[in-house]
């Protein structure tokens, strides 16, 4: 009887393991039904994803290839338009010099007034026709500068200025633009020069009256002046500090938070400095410039309607270091901030 116990034991022992292993198998064929399944949605997103890059990357190429065209014409006709204008140029280079010639030519006759006002009674009418052709031209020259365009050749200059820099050469014919210091804008512990150029930073709190337009936690300080229209630069003496930013603002830039410091809000363009690192910063997006700091002085150039600024070092060769390209939806502003030294505006002893 005991023997039989124990045998039935057994049996009920073993039908127990058997049943725990049946469900433990059960158990590992649905985990790998439902790796399998798994596996083949990710095999399905990956065929998805290798279509979408494929066809992503073939518009690309087809929108390279499409830009290089554009470009290579635009360079082409830039050029062409170029050498039209320098011909024309050479055209009227020629004609001056021939007019130039003419009046001199006028001025060394003994008594020129004297043959132009025969000319005009009639009293010469039986020389050859030679001279007359000659004082015809010469009453010409002495009434109205023998055709001297000055206007259309300086509007000719201009056009050709026009052309040079769309493609991207920085070259103005104006000066630099006369920029003063807002002492209203400026925190307070930056110190203005009389001549409203000069700022550095202070020790000394300068105890200015706090209104909203004065920045309250960045040691800023933005331009009197401001630019809604046309191509402008100014230039920075940075060489008394070593901890500084310059750039453009819109007047709607935050005076009082950490947002307002140039170049981590969508409302400033700014290039900065801190020790041995420099970059570029617009909307809190940073791109770092190779590690040679600027040298003393910095160029800042403004096309309003391209809706570019750009940064220059005034280096030997001159080195331009970014240029940010958007659409402009305020008047700008010139910013300073100075975290240690001084910034002098260089230039612009003139006014609009």
């Amino acid at each position: 009887m005991l023997d039989e116990a124990s045998e039935k034991k057994k049996k009920e022992t073993l039908r127990n393991v058997l049943q725990k292993l049946l469900t433990k198998r059960e158990e590992i064929e649905e985990r790998v039904q439902s790796l399998q399944e798994h596996r083949r949605k990710v095999e399905e997103e990956e065929a998805g994803d290798t279509e979408r890059v494929t066809a992503l990357f073939i518009d690309l190429r087809r929108c390279l290839e499409d830009l290089e065209k554009r470009v290579l014409r635009e360079i082409s006709g830039r050029a062409e338009r170029v050498s039209i204008f320098i011909r024309d140029l050479e055209i009227k280079k020629e004609e001056l010099s021939r007019k130039m010639r003419d009046i001199e030519e006028l001025c060394n006759m003994t008594d020129p007034l004297t043959v132009l006002q025969e000319s005009d009674t009639g009293d010469l009418c039986d020389t050859e026709d030679g001279d007359n052709e000659d004082r015809e031209r010469h009453e010409e020259l002495l009434h109205d500068g023998g055709g001297l365009d000055v206007a259309g050749i300086s509007h000719t200059l201009h056009t050709l200025s026009d052309i040079i820099t769309e493609g991207n050469v920085s070259f103005y014919i104006q000066g630099a633009e006369d920029i003063l210091l807002d002492g209203n804008t400026a925190h307070n512990i930056l110190h203005i020069s009389d001549d409203r150029k000069t700022v550095s930073r202070s020790d000394r709190n300068q105890n200015r009256p706090e209104t909203p337009e004065r920045f309250q936690y960045c040691p800023q300080v933005l331009s009197s002046r401001s630019f809604s229209s046309g191509r402008h630069y100014w230039e920075v003496d940075v060489g008394g500090s070593d901890g500084w930013g310059v750039g453009m603002c819109y007047p709607s830039i935050d005076r009082r938070e950490l947002q307002s410091v140039i170049g981590y809000n969508n409302k400033s363009w700014g290039l900065y400095r801190n020790g041995d690192q420099c970059g570029v910063r617009h909307d809190s997006k940073e791109t770092l410039l190779p590690p040679n700091p600027p040298s003393t002085r910095v160029r800042i150039d403004l096309d309003y309607e391209a809706g570019r600024i750009s940064f220059y070092d005034l280096c030997d060769p001159i080195r331009h270091l970014h240029t940010f390209t958007t659409t402009f939806t305020e008047p700008l502003h010139a910013g300073i901030g100075v975290w240690g030294g001084c910034i002098k505006i260089c230039g612009g002893n003139r006014g609009k």
